[in-house]
């Protein structure tokens, strides 16, 4: 009998087709028809329960009425009898479920079975261009279309109702169909929940086991199956123990789904199931928790992940990363600024806010994200700024103990004062400073202690019972604050933020010296209260205070900082005119003093050493000294020393003619100023320091001038200038440009190479004769002696090195044209010309990239299979050497590269365009996963193209190298080599 039966089900399948089981499907998804005039007045859960119980009766009909569909009938009663699980219930959602899982099991079963009979002949070798047989279980696109509603109803009737709270998204959360599902869904009626989701996840296992049905499945689903599949092996249905006849799964069935979940997990797509389980898990305290590791190896491999994900966060989505990941992430400070409200209960002295663990993740969290992922996203910058007050309370603690949170706090200050606006750096320093009160800080019944197991926690602390002993703490830590403020400026002066903060301490000791000394004094109050008697002592207190606290910060900077403190010349003016204004305000209220009289003398010298020589001004430069007019006009005809008087005259003279007129006072000062500053006579080595921290950092282009500083050096050229301009005689050039046309290939060559050496030498009556020259070394460009054509091309590279906006654009329009109007030997000339301009403009040939990058392109469609191989191997170089200056023009040089690879039919031309690729992945090394990370993926898949299917074995043997490169480089991005250091750190 079971022969008979197995015989009958193999004859039910050959007859059943996939066109008869996908209309079986169709008609289950039909929509309802609407109930007539009264339709209005029904709700969306009667419709939908009608639709449902509407469809599953027409298809019940048809199996009884039509005998096409007598085949699908018996299939599916013949696996309905085989399932072991409940197919009828009183609940219509369930009931449907039911049957549309049974038509895809057949749907799966006659796939597998037309798979299986699938013979296709052997191919034609007469035509293998014709494509294969297609398989007889391939669903079209619009059968893939029937079968993908078909499973969003299963997962959304099947398995979505049954999950438990907290377990996936809710179904009411998703779209309004949703919410109408998970109120119609019968929970009462047989059979049970969790037997209905043990069910669907397990059918539903059983129709992805066919490949094609599966991708369907998993592609859309999987985050849906894999939650049932969590609760039903890992959820326990109640707390108190069941006996087996309570039991809704079985412990085999419980284990049956753990063993299917890790089956699932190792098949599909990886990244598709991290991203589902996060989004399971929660999602972002999965990313945060990936920074404490306890295993150290673990940790360096997750910390990379996690600083990616969180940048990649933060810059896609800037409002969920700050709402989810940021404020997390920071909340230990926020907890204790002066701007957050601290509950009663947590106000009694001794209370621990934040502690040891949770200030030590936060720190080092911060650091992880900010430091190391080095990425000064605004959300990032803006999300740190209001805590900045609290970190560096936090340094300034760790600055008096041992705490491995030190570092970590420099670093992280250090890097955000880097990356703020340099307004907003200035504000952040006057907060930590105590100059400006409205910067969030330190809440003032906070503060930190050290903790039990090394580390550092913040508390309430108690409060003084002594106002004496209050007054001193009080003191004491201001100027702690100041002394490490100064400590950390130390390492700002290379960007120039501790030159600006300088300044603006500058200025505002100047308001000090400005202040009215009437207003200090008590005024009549006799019509005033006490209250308002009190409030004003108050003010003038505190405006004491802050006057002390500039005063203090003035001292310590002036000790901490070295001479470079200034960056620019603009830093320089500001300070000079700083000094000029206090000047003036001491003027005003006649308080002068031999102090204030030597720091004037000092800042005026320094103008007089810029305008001396010490630098080469530019003109910009001048209109920068030009806002000191007004200040050296006032103390010019103010001041009551006659030899300041003249000084300021003569500089304001000097500054307004750009240093055309220039008078002795000036130079003696500059003179002066400089052998104070060495007074053992090194001044040359002083002008050559002073010259090159201000070139490097503002103009670095500037020269210095050899000799000592004179006013009439800055007015004449000096004689070396006027011996090297005259060094060629007109005679001499006549006769080397004659030269240049003589028959006699050594004389030529030697002019030409005379000539070349003049270029390089900058001789002015040569660079004169440009375009004669240009037309010289062009024409000797089309000599065949090596030696003569050679010279011409050195000649026009460093021609075009002195005008390359000249020459350039001409040279690119002779490599570009036809081979009627130059010979391809010739254009090969001016492709090695343009290669030597590349190499010799350096970072400025990204000046020059478009129409550099466009000829090349244009010359790897050329008639010319020689040329298009030389533009491609110049393509190749030039790549290479604009480096991070390549930008969007990767995407035109990739799209080139794949379309000669693969079409073109000479193989010079080919092996150059693989050469292109293995020069541009040996020259960027670890920059590549940056400047080509768009086009890397297309990169790899043209050189395994060229691996398996090219015929040539050089280029296939390039390939294999680039392939080479590209593994060694992804390794090292991936796996960075770990470096074994040893610090040593001496403690204070």
């Amino acid at each position: 009998m079971a022969a008979v039966s197995q015989a009958a089900s193999s004859r039910v399948l050959e007859k059943c087709g996939l066109e008869q089981i996908l209309e079986a499907l169709k008609l289950l998804l039909s929509p309802g028809e609407g109930s007539g005039s009264n339709s209005l007045q029904i709700t969306k859960h009667d419709i939908l329960l009608a639709t449902l119980k509407s469809n599953l009766s027409a298809l019940e009909h048809k199996f009884l009425k039509d005998p096409h569909w007598k085949i699908l009938k018996l299939l599916r009663d013949e696996i309905a009898n085989e399932a072991e699980w409940p197919q009828d219930s009183m609940d219509v959602t369930w009931h449907f479920t039911s049957q549309t899982l049974l038509l895809l099991l057949c749907l799966k079963e006659t796939m597998l079975r037309l798979a299986a009979d699938f013979n296709p002949g052997k191919p034609n070798p007469k035509t293998p261009e014709t494509a294969p047989a297609l398989s007889p279980d391939t669903l079209s696109v619009s059968q893939q279309k029937t079968v993908q509603s078909v499973l969003q109803f299963v997962v959304t009737l099947g398995v979505c109702p049954y999950l438990a709270p907290g377990v996936g998204v809710p179904l009411r959360f998703r779209t309004e169909f949703g919410a109408v599902v998970q109120d119609v869904v019968c929970l009462s009626a047989a059979p049970s929940a969790t037997r209905r989701l043990y069910t669907s996840c397990s059918v539903l296992l059983s129709v992805a086991q066919h490949a094609s049905l599966g991708s369907l499945v998993f592609c859309r689903h999987f985050g849906d199956i894999a939650a049932g599949l969590c609760q039903l092996g890992f959820c326990p249905s109640k707390r108190s123990p069941l006996s087996p006849e309570e039991e809704v799964l079985s412990e085999e069935e419980r284990a049956l789904s753990k063993k299917a979940l890790r089956d699932i997990l190792d098949q599909v797509y990886q990244p598709l199931a991290v991203r589902e389980l996060l989004i399971l898990q929660g999602g972002p305290p999965q990313i945060l928790d990936l920074f404490h590791f306890q295993d150290k190896l673990a940790a360096r491999q997750f910390q990379r992940v996690a600083t990616t994900t969180f940048i990649t966060m933060s810059r896609e989505q800037p409002q969920l990363a700050a709402k989810y990941l940021l404020q997390p992430m920071l909340a230990p400070l926020h907890r204790c600024l002066n701007t957050a409200e601290i509950l009663e209960s947590d106000m009694v002295p001794g209370t621990i806010l934040v502690t040891e663990e949770q200030l030590g993740r936060c720190i080092e969290d911060i650091y992880k994200v900010y430091v190391v992922g080095n990425e000064p996203l605004s959300v990032l910058v803006d999300s740190l700024l209001p805590v900045l007050g609290v970190l560096f309370s936090l340094y300034c603690f760790t600055k008096q103990s041992v705490s491995h949170l030190r570092s970590l706090c420099q670093e992280i200050l250090l890097w955000i004062l880097g990356r703020l606006e340099r307004k907003k750096a200035i504000a952040s320093l006057k907060g930590f400073a105590g100059l400006d009160k409205s910067v969030p800080a330190l809440h003032s019944l906070c503060h930190f202690r050290a903790a039990t197991q090394g580390g550092i926690m913040i508390t309430i602390k108690e409060a003084f019972c002594d106002e004496d002993e209050a007054l001193y703490q009080k003191v004491s830590s201001e100027q702690c604050r100041v002394e490490h403020l100064g400590g950390l400026l130390s390492h700002c002066q290379e960007c120039g933020l501790a030159g600006d903060f300088f300044i603006f301490c500058l200025k505002e000791l100047t308001h000090v010296a400005v202040e009215d000394e009437t207003e200090l004094k008590m005024k009549s109050f006799s019509n005033k209260s006490l209250l308002e008697l009190e409030q004003h002592q108050t003010l003038l207190v505190e405006g004491q205070e802050r006057k002390l606290l500039v005063l203090q910060l003035v001292a310590l900077l002036c000790e901490r900082m070295s001479e470079q403190i200034f960056t620019n010349i603009t830093q320089v003016v500001d300070f000079v005119a700083a000094t000029l204004q206090r000047a003036c305000a001491s003027l005003a209220h006649q308080a002068e003093s031999t102090v204030e009289s030597q720091t004037l003398s000092m800042s005026m010298g320094l103008v007089a050493v810029m305008l001396g020589g010490a630098v080469q001004l530019k003109s910009s430069d001048f209109a920068v000294l030009k806002q000191l007019l007004p200040l050296l006009e006032k103390v010019s005809s103010t001041y009551p020393d006659p030899v300041i008087q003249e000084l300021a005259a003569d500089l304001r003279i000097t500054i307004s003619t750009h240093g055309a007129f220039s008078t002795e006072a000036v130079s003696v000062a500059a003179q002066s100023t400089l052998n104070k500053k060495d007074p053992e006579g090194k001044r040359e080595e002083q002008q050559q320091t002073s010259y090159e921290r201000y070139s490097d950092v503002s103009h670095g282009h500037l020269e210095p001038q050899q000799s000592h500083v004179a006013s009439h050096e800055v007015r004449e050229p000096s004689t070396t200038a006027k011996q090297k301009s005259e060094s060629v005689t007109t005679e001499e050039l006549q006769e080397a440009l004659l030269s240049a046309y003589d028959p006699q290939i050594p004389t030529r060559a030697a002019a030409l190479r005379t000539l070349s050496r003049w270029i390089e030498q900058r001789e002015a009556k040569v660079l004169n004769m440009q375009e004669k020259l240009l037309k010289i070394f062009l024409e000797n460009l089309e000599h065949e002696d090596t030696f003569v054509y050679l010279s011409a091309i050195q000649g026009v590279a460093l021609l075009s090195d002195v005008y390359p906006e000249k020459i350039l654009p001409g040279l690119l329009a002779q490599y570009d044209s036809s081979k009627d109007r130059h010979t391809p030997e010739t254009r090969m000339k001016v492709g090695e010309i343009l290669m030597r301009i590349v190499r010799a403009l350096g970072d400025m040939v990204s000046k020059y990239r478009e129409p550099l990058i466009h000829t090349f392109l244009r010359g790897a469609r050329d008639p010319d299979s020689a040329h298009r191989a030389s533009s491609l191997s110049n393509l190749g170089e030039l790549c290479q050497r604009l480096d991070f200056m390549l930008g969007s023009v990767v995407h035109e040089v990739t799209a080139c590269l794949i379309a000669v690879v693969k079409t073109d039919h000479e193989v010079q031309v080919r092996r150059a365009a693989i050469h292109v690729i293995v020069l541009l992945l040996r020259g960027l090394s670890q920059k590549a996963t940056e400047v080509l990370r768009d086009v890397l993926k297309d990169l790899y898949h043209l050189l395994k193209h060229v691996v398996c299917l090219e015929p040539d074995d050089v280029a296939r043997l390039h390939a294999q190298l680039a392939l080479e490169e590209l593994d060694g480089i992804m390794r090292n991005f991936l796996f960075p080599p770990q470096k074994l250091e040893k610090k040593i750190t001496v403690l204070p």
